[in-house]
């Protein structure tokens, strides 16, 4: 047996176990990228995947927030809260679908990305606020809305992720507003304080 072949065979183990902890390692990755109570991507995990998707100007970005969440939790218990968070979760990354992304980004606040490639993501989205707003198997006495903020890719072409979820999030306060829970993103400048959408958040509407 000659010096490479000795060489190569005694480097096998050594391979095989880097391997294995490469494999294992990327299993933690994404374990640790994923919500544990909705089994949606992380705010990190939702960046990278949105900001791919972003490139495509028929990209739209979506963000949902449960209204009255806190009250939920007051009145039903914590139990009943995250059964609430877990079906909203489910049914968003439904609607969105694999080629999509939909993430958990804190609470009772999440956003998704899709490319909407026939232009019916105004109707989409009003047929999303209508499922997100039925009753949960597991919570049936819970009754509440999501309401919807978005705002299409190519409306704002120089925003980045974070420019346009902050669009997506002052349609979504304008939504808690109206009787129906979805709002597109103006093309103006934004209006909204950030210290009033955050109260807009808190239940008050």
């Amino acid at each position: 047996m000659n010096a490479p072949v000795t060489i190569l065979l005694s480097a096998l183990p050594w391979v095989a176990g880097w391997a294995v902890h490469a494999r294992v390692l990327h299993g933690r990755l994404n374990t640790a990228r994923r919500d544990p109570l909705t089994g949606l991507r992380t705010r990190d995990g939702f960046t990278r995947r949105a900001t791919a998707l972003l490139k495509d100007p028929r990209a739209v970005v979506l963000l949902a927030d449960v209204d009255k969440f806190k009250q939920v939790n007051d009145v039903h218990g914590h139990a009943a809260g995250d059964a609430l968070l877990a079906a909203t979760a489910a049914r968003l990354a439904h609607a969105v679908g694999r080629a999509g992304v939909a993430g958990r980004l804190g609470g009772d606040e999440f956003a998704a990305v899709l490319i909407d490639r026939d232009g019916t993501a105004a109707d989409r989205f009003a047929v999303l606020a209508r499922v997100l707003a039925r009753p949960v198997d597991t919570a049936p006495d819970v009754h509440t809305t999501v309401s919807l903020g978005w705002v299409r890719r190519a409306d704002h072409p120089a925003e980045d992720l974070s420019g346009l979820l902050r669009r997506a999030d002052e349609a979504m306060y304008a939504a808690k507003r109206g009787p129906a829970r979805v709002r597109r993103a103006a093309l103006g400048r934004l209006l909204a304080t950030v210290a009033g959408r955050r109260a807009g958040r808190r239940g008050a509407a």
